[in-house]
Parts: structure tokens; sequence; C-alpha cells
């Protein structure tokens, strides 16, 4: 644990360094977020956030390759291919942060950095299925990963709209998905032999959260700066990655075997991590073609934005979409390791708590409407 604390600090400390040295670049090169109707900042911001984050992900990276403990990770291709296609798709980015890129040409750029990470040799080889154990995948396992590193890349995108939002959204998903990987591959859910407790997707998911972390309080209410498409397209290729190298190390032998559902909560855990991004798109995919629009036509209704119009403030909005993605993701890593059911009653008695507290806007507003 000591070694991911370690590049933990590494990733934050170098990328809330940087981020200053990114601002004053993005302001002199022009790489500015313009106040437009569908956006909540008021005044002009600094993009290229993300160049930061990237090169606090390196220096942890470079931190993690000289530690003894975690040398070998190095001697496969995750991490490279992580790195590689971290550094493509934040390129992509910073051109788009700059001459702001159509959506076609966005796609088609990373479809390449999803791609190259296959090529380097991370892609989903195998998934265990319920009743069925491991199933190898051939050939169509690569389609799956690049639709997987789209899907989330996108996804993540989507809820890049507050000040604050997406680097905590990243911090908590990437901080689940640590916790997930560390208690399978520790051994501390098994019932026979010590597992080795470093491991690539648990390296990434730690690195990844280090750099939101290190880049939120440049990013919080009110933000100095935004980590623009360089940070939010990097902060979903790392979680799809992290994902796709652990489904080929998965071993539900690791589980508790008083689970009730001990293969298929597992299997839940990426889509409960990113639960409130996947959502986000998928209603914002329905809504606009719905109304003959492009799926990648902007607009203002998405879920952050809705809070906003309900009453609540920037950074309350903020918070509750941080309440709604740590309850999801830590509540299925908790039932998934321990077995324990009542991680559901608990999880859904916090979420009535958190319902009221979403409708208290409206509740006063109604109230006010039928005072005299």
């Amino acid at each position: 644990m000591r070694e991911y604390l370690l590049v933990l600090c590494v990733a934050a400390g170098v990328t809330w360094l940087l981020t200053p040295v990114m601002r004053k670049i993005a302001i002199r090169v022009g790489a500015m977020a313009q106040v437009r109707d569908r956006d909540v900042h008021a005044i002009p911001t600094p993009r290229l956030g993300g160049v930061a984050m990237y090169g606090g992900i390196c220096a942890a990276f470079a931190v993690a390759h000289s530690l003894p403990a975690m040398s070998e990770i190095f001697k496969y291709s995750d991490v490279s291919a992580v790195i590689i296609s971290g550094g493509v798709i934040t390129l992509l980015g910073i051109v788009d942060d700059r001459w702001q890129l159509d959506a076609i040409t966005k796609l088609a750029g990373q479809t390449v950095a999803a791609g190259l990470m296959v090529l380097l040799g991370l892609q989903l080889l195998t998934i265990t299925l319920p009743g069925q154990g491991a199933v190898l995948l051939g050939p169509e396992g690569v389609p799956l990963t690049i639709l997987l590193v789209l899907l989330t890349v996108n996804a993540v995108n989507f809820i890049d709209g507050l000040d604050g939002l997406l680097a905590g959204v990243g911090a908590i998903a990437a901080l689940a998905l640590f916790a997930f990987c560390y208690a399978l591959a520790s051994g501390r859910v098994t019932s026979g032999v010590e597992q080795e407790r470093i491991s690539a997707p648990t390296l990434i998911a730690v690195v990844l959260a280090g750099a939101c972390l290190g880049f939120l309080p440049h990013n919080f209410s009110p933000a100095r700066i935004f980590m623009g498409d360089s940070g939010s397209m990097l902060v979903g290729l790392m979680l799809s990655a992290s994902v796709t190298s652990l489904t080929g190390q998965f071993n539900y032998s690791n589980l508790p075997a008083k689970a009730a559902f001990p293969v298929l909560l597992p299997l839940l855990l990426p889509l409960a991590v990113l639960a409130v991004p996947f959502v986000d798109l998928l209603l914002a995919v329905v809504r606009r073609t719905r109304a003959g629009r492009s799926p990648f036509s902007p607009d203002k209704m998405h879920l952050h934005h809705r809070l906003l119009e309900m009453g609540h403030g920037h950074t309350r909005a903020v918070m509750i979409m941080y309440f709604w993605t740590a309850l999801l993701a830590f509540s299925v890593v908790a039932v998934s390791l321990t077995g324990a059911l009542m991680v559901f009653g608990v999880a859904a008695s916090i979420a009535v708590v958190g319902l009221i507290v979403l409708s208290l806007p409206r509740l006063r507003a109604a109230r006010a409407a039928h005072q005299p």
C-alpha cells in the first residue's frame, strides 16, 4: 500500500505544480473556453489542464518503474499502452482545446488512440460469464475494446460541464476501481493462496486518482483553469484501460462464497463506477435523436444543468454528483468484496436521504409560491 500512496502523491503533486504553468501557456496561445449560451462559467477560462494531468501521470509511472515492488509490472505492455495511447489522446485534446475540432474528427482521433492501445497489447482477452467461467475472446476482443474506450471517453466528456465536476467524479471512480483491484490482488478476500499485491489495473487506477486530485484545487469553483478535452478524454481512456486490464485478470475464486451474486456483481462494477457518466450519455443520445438532431450536438440538458435548474447552487450541484457517483460505485465494490447484501439496504437508505435533499429547492419554491 505504501508504494501506491507514493505514486498517488507524486501524480497529485506534479499535476498541482504543472497546472499553473499550463494556465499561463493556455492564455498565451489562446486556448480559452469562451462563454456560450450552454456554458455555466461567466468569463473566458483557460483550457489545457489535461496536459498538466498527463505530466503528473507520466511522473508517477516513472517513480513506480523505479520502485522494486512495482518494476515487475512494466515487463508487461499494459502500462506502456496507457502512456502512449494517453499521449496521443492528450495531443488530440490539445488541438481541440485550441482550434475546436468537429465531432467526427474527434471521434476518429479517439478511435486511433483506442486502436493504438490495442496494438500495444492492452485489450479484452477473456471475460468471465456466469456458469461458464473464463471465456476466451478471439478477434472480437479488438472491436469490443475499442467500443469500450469510445463509450467511456465520450461518457466522461459529457459530464465535464461544471467547475470541479469531472475531476472529482474521475477521482471517485478511479479510487473505487483501485479499491476493488487492490482487494482482489492482495488476497484480502481470498480463502486460499495469497495473491500478488501489485497489478497493472490497480496502478493505472491509483495514478489517475492522483492526477485528478492534484488538478481539483485549481478547477474547483470558481475554476481558474479547465482540463479541456485534453484532460476529459485522458480520464476516460485511463478508466477504460484500467477496466480492460482488470477483466483479463478476473478470478472469481477470490470472491466470497457467501455472496448472493458472486459473479454478476463484479461484472457490474465498471457500469457502477461509471454509472453517472453513462446515464448522462444515454439520456443525451435519446434526447437528441428524438428531437431529430445529431447525438453529438450540444445542449443544456445534462444532469448537472438540470440540478442547477432545480435551484441548487453550483457547488451544491457538484457535491450531489459526487455523492451519487460514490454511492453507486462503492456500494457495488463493498457487496462484491464482502458478499454482505446488507450494504444494499444501507445504500438504499442513504439514497432516500439523497433524494430528499435533492428535492429541497423545489419544496422551498413551492412553499414560497403558496405564501401570500
